[in-house]
């Protein structure tokens, strides 16, 4: 039988729809209307449509984070791909398959400097520069080759984003070609003897310690059984929490981490860059790490590990459990140490920051153990890094190193198109981050999107004056803020919004609006509060 002849979009679309894409995050434009005209006809792709470019990326980067499964936005060339940027450099930062499917100029054009409508100077050379590969659909037969790469680039080895771009004149060429299937992930070997070493070493180790990072999302079993078998604290500082229950006797808080780095003598990074420990916390020579990670550039970048295992985290800790039995006498329960440790910590907390944490509280006992919470920069996400307990992989999304200001919103959006309906997801902002993405509280109405944004409002980017206050004497300058009414801002969106003034009444507004599974806003008025950055980035422990 012949391959059937289709246009480059159908073949795209087809692709998408192979490969487990069911929602498109968009905003259209003629450079890839034949896209959206073929999307018309498939049962198996929602498109989310946005106010903003910067909002369908984001959402994307949501969607992959609290999935762990590729994602994909599309938007025009030139202004509509460099709209998204801040999404795709936070989607590298923080590991996050998503597909960019950008537009281009008529194939004959690109690169003349003609002033053709949203011509780049090299616009392939800055989707480059942000994702793991980028390719190009020349012709209409290469479309499924093309897709298929680029799938194959998200799901294997470390997952980054990835962009495809579509000249406009190729769109509706047709060709004959045969759909690829999903090509699977190939076959890592992994090393044996490192694993082996690394084994020996952590059943020999006397106060081991288990850092995990965004690459151990997908391995939580593997990092529980280690932990337990040579009873490991396990610690994590963003992207990682979740992987191990808040709850387990062996969880590590931040602060209760960073004191355990201290004496630890063997330390396990799972899928972390480890950039904080190592260059902040310090190394010194009584100290050996053990690294896994899937991507090789990754374990010496800092410093060259005792032992480094480049491979999947699941596979190479399912190993490693299987080894550490043969150099691991029975441990001793380290679970009250731990846990005294844990309770001073908190206290500490409660004592320094206990407003913010009293909110972080009433958030938590708002949301079922799978509710999703989606940290932002403002005061309150600051200290729940530190202070708010996560019970389940993917379950905390974070921007992590990118620190991108008004991701939240729409990275929130996201998630709950991908978690689907009764799955809560709460959106924390500041009243400043907030209004980077809140037209796309319209693409929440529209597409019933029942993010809960929380918007604690201290009429200033909070971070930058009291910066201003300690460092620069009080010198206030482009900090304060005029703000809308937000309830009344987002009332004349539809959206259902009311204020808070306690965390109790926080999380009585929380309660209801979970109940209701639809787009809400609670704003709550907040004042100054006490730094947590000395927390964040404490002093130096070791060498």
């Amino acid at each position: 039988m012949s391959a059937p002849f289709r246009s480059t979009a159908e073949a795209v679309v087809a692709a998408l729809e192979a490969h487990g894409i069911s929602t498109l995050f968009c905003l259209p434009g003629i450079h890839h209307d034949p896209l959206f005209d073929a999307l018309f006809d498939s049962a198996a792709i929602r498109c989310v449509h946005t106010r903003h470019e910067q909002g369908a990326a984001y959402m994307a980067l949501g969607a992959a984070l609290a999935t762990g499964r590729p994602a994909a936005f599309a938007v025009v060339p030139g202004p509509g791909w460099l709209n998204t940027t801040a999404a795709v450099a936070t989607a590298w930062a923080v590991n996050a398959p998503v597909l960019a499917l950008v537009g281009q100029l008529p194939r004959a054009l690109i690169g003349r400097g003609l002033g053709m409508l949203h011509e780049l100077p090299d616009q392939s050379g800055t989707l480059r520069l942000l994702t793991k590969w980028t390719g190009r659909i020349e012709h209409a037969g290469a479309a499924p080759s093309v897709m298929a790469r680029a799938f194959q680039e998200l799901t294997s080895g470390r997952p980054r984003p990835v962009a495809v771009e579509c000249p406009i004149d190729v769109w509706e060429e047709t060709a004959a070609a045969e759909a690829i299937a999903p090509v699977p992930p190939p076959a890592e070997a992994l090393d044996e003897d490192a694993i082996e070493r690394a084994a020996r070493l952590l059943g020999r180790a006397r106060r081991p310690l288990i850092v995990v990072g965004g690459g151990a999302q997908g391995a939580a079993e593997g990092v529980r059984r280690v932990a337990e078998l040579v009873q490991a604290p396990v610690t994590a500082q963003r992207t990682g929490r979740g992987v191990v229950d808040a709850r387990h006797p062996l969880w590590a808080p931040f602060v209760a981490g960073y004191r355990l780095w201290r004496d630890a003598d063997v330390v396990l990074a799972v899928g972390t860059r480890l950039q904080l420990q190592q260059m902040e916390f310090g190394v010194d020579e009584s100290l050996s790490i053990v690294r896994v990670d899937v991507d090789a550039a990754e374990l010496d970048r800092i410093r060259p590990p005792a032992v480094g295992i480049v491979g999947d985290a699941a596979r190479v800790l399912a190993l490693m459990a299987g080894r550490l039995t043969a150099h691991t006498d029975r441990r001793a329960d380290r679970s009250a140490e731990i846990r005294a440790l844990v309770d001073a910590s908190r206290a500490g907390l409660a004592r320094d920051f206990g407003p913010q944490i009293a909110y972080v509280d009433a958030i938590r006992r708002a949301l079922p153990e799978d509710g999703v919470f989606v940290d932002e920069l403002t005061q309150i996400g600051y200290v729940g890094r530190l202070a708010y307990p996560v019970y389940r992989p993917r379950t905390y999304l974070s921007a992590g190193y990118q620190g991108t200001l008004g991701w939240g919103f729409g990275a929130a959006l996201g998630a709950k198109a991908a978690v689907g309906p009764g799955v809560p997801v709460v959106s924390i902002n500041g009243d400043g981050g907030f209004l980077f993405n809140a037209q796309e509280l319209a693409t929440a109405v529209r597409h019933r999107l029942g993010v809960i944004a929380v918007v604690f409002n201290d009429s200033a980017y909070g971070n930058v004056r009291r910066m201003q206050k300690q460092r620069y004497r009080g010198r206030l300058i482009a900090s304060d803020l005029a703000n809308p009414d937000f309830v009344a801002l987002a009332a004349s969106f539809g959206v259902a919004a009311e204020r808070a003034s306690s965390p109790e009444s926080l999380h009585a507004a929380l309660t209801r609006a979970i109940a209701r599974d639809e787009p809400a806003v609670v704003e709550v008025a907040v004042g100054e509060v006490r730094d947590p950055w000395p927390l964040l980035h404490p002093k130096r422990v070791r060498r």
